[in-house]
């Protein structure tokens, strides 16, 4: 059975805008009005530089565990962590042993994420 529009699976993300964001980090963008999810992939031991953007961003840990980097704090995350990142803080993400998989919401939607392409574009 075909699903409606604007329902998804995390079991199934080929719907989504493809974007690699560094060497091992992958992500697909689901876009909405007034947010967007980002589903991101890391794979073991990978790491994501640390940026800013102005987009307020939530994460919740999905699958796996890693570091945490924001506005200059290593912290620990693991499976059903979830965080807040305020407007213009820096941060970033380390993956662990066997990878992580990251659900972020950013409100407003990031202009950069909303085509394919590669990088954080901060």
């Amino acid at each position: 059975m075909a699903r409606p529009d604007n329902f998804f699976n995390f079991g199934d993300l080929s719907a989504g805008i493809t974007r690699t964001l560094a060497p091992g980090i992958t992500t697909r963008v689901f876009v909405g009005e007034q947010a967007m999810f980002s589903v991101v992939t890391f794979d073991p031991h990978s790491e994501g530089s640390i940026h800013r953007h102005t987009e307020e961003q939530w994460g919740v840990m999905l699958k796996g565990n890693g570091i945490r980097i924001q506005d200059g704090a290593e912290v620990p995350v693991i499976e059903g962590d979830f965080w807040c990142t305020a407007s213009d803080v820096e941060h970033g993400f380390t993956a662990g042993p066997t990878g992580a998989k990251v659900l972020d919401i950013f409100a407003p939607p990031r202009d950069a994420y909303r085509t394919t392409g590669t990088g954080f574009a901060t």
